[in-house]
């Protein structure tokens, strides 16, 4: 498989189960620590050596798109108060990556978001990201998808084990795992229900795949919800030749689960060195309030 160049990462969806919060601010774009959800995510590409970053958007989300170009107004006025740091920090994001966009006009899936992108993916392999997962970790997340498509030249999704509980919320693949721990996909369902899944192996938003994936898109019906969905193209994919689930190391966060939103919050306060410790006391006192 040849390098791939071109991230395509899905933003256009009303971020429901971040309401209120994402009422009027992209679900995307709400804080993590001092960085915006997205640029997390974007972090991960930059780090697998993607450059290209394409947002399948709304109108409602053009504030991604905003936040990785100039901003003179805000420039100008570090630049007149001295403030010289956050300055090259702020002036950095616009050359960060290269943001093409594309409008999703009509939310019909997860997979009609990915096949929105078609004409500026085009014939080469590309990369598909969900824009609230975030996976920290160093060279985990997309840098292993993209060395291991490459290494085997098959498509790739990663995955994680989730508990048997949750199997509801994901897409599911069942395949027969090598001595490495890859997964050769026999099959995947899209949530399917609990006690019905055909094992615990969630997919968790992180692909490498062929072009011709956007044509199983085009040619399929819709599924779960009556939407299309990625995972069903993706079986009927893996059906015609083989493709491998690879799992992810790292620790993953969901910024649209209000749990892992809070989690990962504290995740980064405690990893901050001149903030760990008095976070440490506030939370110590707040648990002890609930003992």
């Amino acid at each position: 498989m040849q390098h791939i160049k071109k991230v395509v990462i899905p933003v256009a969806g009303h971020g429901t189960r971040s309401l209120p919060a994402s009422k009027n601010v992209p679900k995307e774009m709400l804080p993590i620590y001092n960085k915006p959800v997205i640029h997390y995510v974007v972090d991960e590409a930059v780090n697998a050596g993607i450059k290209d970053v394409i947002f399948v958007t709304s109108k409602e989300k053009t504030a991604l798109e905003d936040y990785f170009d100039h901003h003179f107004a805000l420039e100008d006025a570090l630049e007149r108060t001295g403030k010289t740091e956050l300055l090259r920090t702020v002036q950095e994001l616009a050359d960060y990556v290269n943001v093409m966009s594309v409008r999703q006009k009509r939310q019909l899936g997860f997979g009609h978001a990915v096949l929105c992108a078609k004409s500026i993916v085009g014939s080469e392999p590309f990369a598909v990201m969900v824009g609230d997962d975030i996976i920290l970790g160093e060279d985990c997340g997309l840098k292993e998808l993209i060395d291991i498509a490459q290494k085997e030249n098959k498509p790739v999704v990663g995955v994680m084990e989730v508990d048997p509980s949750m199997v509801n919320k994901y897409g599911i693949v069942a395949g027969n795992k090598r001595s490495d721990g890859i997964i050769e996909i026999t099959d995947m369902v899209e949530k399917p229900k609990v006690g019905e899944a055909p094992s615990n192996m969630a997919i968790i938003g992180r692909y490498v795949l062929p072009p011709e994936i956007f044509d199983y898109l085009e040619s399929g019906k819709p599924g779960y919800g009556g939407e299309i969905q990625l995972t069903d193209a993706l079986n009927r994919l893996a059906k015609d030749r083989q493709m491998l689930a690879v799992p992810v190391k790292g620790r993953r966060f969901d910024a649209g689960d209000l749990l892992d939103f809070l989690s990962v919050n504290v995740y980064f306060a405690l990893q901050d060195e001149k903030m760990k410790d008095g976070m440490k006391k506030r939370l110590q006192k707040i648990l002890a309030e609930f003992a």
